[in-house]
């Protein structure tokens, strides 16, 4: 199942922040965020920032929370428009589209 979920370093733009920031970071939740790109390929990025909204540069639906805290992903970029929250370990049906991801929003 793990060879299903490849890592991209163009899903999120802020996903250099993410790798680069200290595993002891208070501020980042362990587990995973998963969701499915073009192509039908499963995608996932460990460790999102916190209260930060991250946009995607490509298609995404099936949102997968895999973290320890709540998340909301949104129709549009820079988590505008409708939101749907998801619960540590809950995902979005898979063919919901969104556009952005915040962890932990407020």
């Amino acid at each position: 199942m793990m060879r299903l979920f490849r890592p991209i370093t163009l899903g999120l733009t802020g996903f250099a922040l993410a790798v680069t920031l200290p595993a002891s970071a208070a501020h980042a939740a362990g587990g995973e965020f998963g969701w499915v790109g073009p192509g039908g390929k499963p995608y996932y990025v460990r460790n999102l920032p916190d209260k930060k909204c991250l946009d995607m540069r490509q298609v995404s639906r099936g949102a997968r929370n895999g973290t320890k805290q709540p998340l909301s992903v949104y129709a549009g970029k820079h988590c505008k428009g409708a939101a749907t929250r998801l619960a540590p370990g809950a995902s979005a049906p898979s063919g919901k589209r969104f556009a952005s991801v915040v962890l932990n929003p407020s």
